[in-house]
């Protein structure tokens, strides 16, 4: 880890991420994606990976979490009318 890296476990922890588990359940990989404002005010994106986390995992997750999104975009249409 470099002097610029940190863990973000914390982080996290204080952003209030949770994660919904069944005992037994097990995380075997991890992708974070994080908006960063940086001192002078400017965002970025970040991308984080667990160790391990192959090129196609990751493409993998990111397509099926965007798949996700839109199925969950598109049940909150119908709500209210």
């Amino acid at each position: 880890m470099t002097e610029r890296e940190q863990k973000i476990g914390d982080i996290l922890d204080g952003l209030g991420v949770t994660l919904d588990m069944e005992d037994g359940d097990l995380i075997a990989s991890a992708l974070v994606i994080a908006k960063v404002v940086d001192s002078a005010g400017d965002v970025s994106l970040a991308l984080i990976k667990s160790e391990g986390l192959s090129w196609i995992d990751q493409n993998g997750l990111v397509t099926s979490a965007q798949q996700i999104l839109d199925q969950r975009h598109i049940g909150l249409q119908g709500e209210g009318e």
